[in-house]
């Protein structure tokens, strides 16, 4: 084989082992197909590396991270933890990633496959196609944050007590560059652009749609628009099909990419990438998390990370025709009726086509029908 491509595989917790071994066994045959190599190690992360090594991000899964092509992230975390102090905790390995990373775009696209008919829970959905751009490594995650005892009193003389603070911060060109990357992908789709914010309450908000209207004269071929993100969530559920790229802050983007997942159908199909300047290392993983309470019994879906394998190979390293023979296999699979627990308790229109499957059989019949 020529092309040859090092990839980590961090596992993670819960359902993760067995989404992305899935995702892993999809890479490994398509790669046969189309002539490349994919040389797979693992690492830990999360709430098992804790286990391990009593830190969730070890230095040497960050550096292999590094040194790779891309990386394939299962899901961390889980209540076993949960007591564990905040910055020990499984949720950081993931935000150690990112900033260890520099991976600053985070792209959730969202659609609706017509195989999955009515899984969707609107009532009327229509074409739901869109991505939503995430700024990832400023805002309120990143701010400065803690807690302090204050001897202030509320209006009615109850003291406050414990204060704890969380800070927004972006600067000029954290926005810039993800408002860039919006335009960007708008340029390659239906050429629209939302920009989500707050602008009527915070002063980081107002700041984002200033460096958006700049820009959009570099770009007028896509039509920019702007909305609060309460009226945001209202309209991805009233109108879901009118929106084709949303870019957004941090902690914006995390809560709309998973309602956006929702009216799919299913956070078990959407897959997500995380990218950086180019030639650096992407971090592809499914948007869902792991899932404990179904951990080990063979039920999760693996399309997310079977689509995030996609992603890998059509964004990052150039497969484009392995990435298309992924997608068509996953959308034959579903349009032969194989269903996963989580996309069948909708109904589907003619119940008599549709299979319950297991994770292994799903993976199965995606690896069967690869073309």
């Amino acid at each position: 084989m020529g092309r040859t491509y090092n990839i980590v595989s961090i596992p993670g917790d819960g359902i993760g082992p067995e989404t992305n071994g899935a995702a892993v066994r999809v890479l490994e045959a398509v790669s046969e197909k189309y002539g490349f190599e994919p040389r797979i190690t693992e690492y830990k992360a999360g709430g098992c590396a804790i286990d391990a090594y009593g830190v969730p991000l070890p230095g040497e899964t960050l550096q292999a991270c590094l040194d790779s092509d891309a990386v394939l992230l299962g899901a961390v975390g889980g209540p076993r933890w949960d007591m564990i102090e905040a910055e020990r905790r499984p949720e950081q390995a993931i935000l150690g990633l990112r900033k260890g990373m520099h991976l600053y775009a985070n792209l959730r696209p969202a659609t609706l496959m017509k195989e999955l008919g009515d899984v969707s829970p609107l009532k009327n959905p229509g074409n739901i196609d869109l991505l939503i751009v995430r700024e990832l490594t400023g805002g309120i995650y990143f701010g400065k944050q803690g807690a302090y005892k204050s001897t202030e009193k509320l209006f009615d003389g109850t003291r406050k007590g414990t204060v704890a603070f969380d800070t927004e911060t972006y600067s000029e060109a954290e926005i810039e560059r993800i408002i860039r990357r919006g335009f960007e992908f708008a340029l390659k789709r239906s050429k629209k652009l939302t920009l989500v914010d707050k602008a009527n309450v915070l002063s980081t908000s107002r700041l984002w749609r200033q460096i958006a209207r700049t820009l959009s004269e570099e770009y007028p071929e896509v039509a920019l628009d702007f909305l609060y993100v309460d009226n945001c969530s209202m309209q991805l559920v009233s109108r879901p099909a009118s929106f084709d790229v949303i870019v957004t802050s941090n902690m914006f983007g995390d809560i709309l990419s998973d309602l956006a997942g929702q009216i799919t159908g299913s956070v078990g199909l959407l897959p997500s990438a995380s990218l950086g300047n180019p030639g650096m290392p992407g971090l592809f993983e499914p948007i869902h998390g792991s899932a404990p309470d179904i951990a080990g019994q063979n039920k999760a879906n693996p399309i997310a990370s079977i689509l995030s394998v996609q992603l890998m190979l059509k964004l990052h390293l150039g497969e484009k025709d392995a990435a298309d023979s992924i997608l068509e296999a996953v959308r034959k699979t579903l349009a032969d009726g194989a269903r996963t627990p989580d996309i069948a308790v909708h109904g589907d229109g003619d119940a008599k086509k549709i299979t319950l499957v297991t994770t292994e059989e799903m993976t199965d019949r995606i690896v069967a029908n690869l073309e």
